[in-house]
């Protein structure tokens, strides 16, 4: 029972392998793949990212809401989660980063750069609500 259970799993692994090497070749692109996954587990797809919600996408290109954004990050936010936030968020002009290259520039791990973000998201958030 052992031999066919290793046997098993070598042809199920086996076969799993050819089909990621079949999706890395192809050039087609599906919304529902995974770009990332989070430090809470939950998988990022990038239907997520190019969703079209238009309260959202309003709200975020009026000018008002962007000068209120960037003063709350100067305002509530510690040099730390300032920076990570600018970075991963592509702030001031800059190009939008991933967690690696954040925790590379600043010289800590990815996992701690999701955990500075996400209390740095709820900082903000409270800021904003805040009337």
């Amino acid at each position: 029972m052992r031999l066919a259970t290793y046997a098993a799993r070598c042809v199920e692994n086996e076969i799993l392998m050819y089909f990621r090497s079949q999706r890395k070749s192809s050039q087609d692109v599906s919304l529902s793949d995974y770009i990332e996954t989070g430090a809470d587990g939950a998988a990022l797809s990038l239907m997520d990212v190019v969703s079209d919600d238009e309260d959202l996408l309003e709200r975020v290109s009026s000018r008002e809401t962007r000068q209120e954004l960037l003063q709350a990050v100067d305002r509530c936010l510690t040099e730390q989660e300032r920076q990570v936030i600018v970075m991963r968020y592509g702030l001031g002009g800059r190009a939008p980063s991933r967690q690696r290259e954040v925790a590379q520039a600043i010289g800590i791990s990815r996992s701690y750069v999701s955990r500075i973000e996400k209390r740095a998201l709820e900082k903000l958030r409270r800021a904003l609500e805040e009337p």
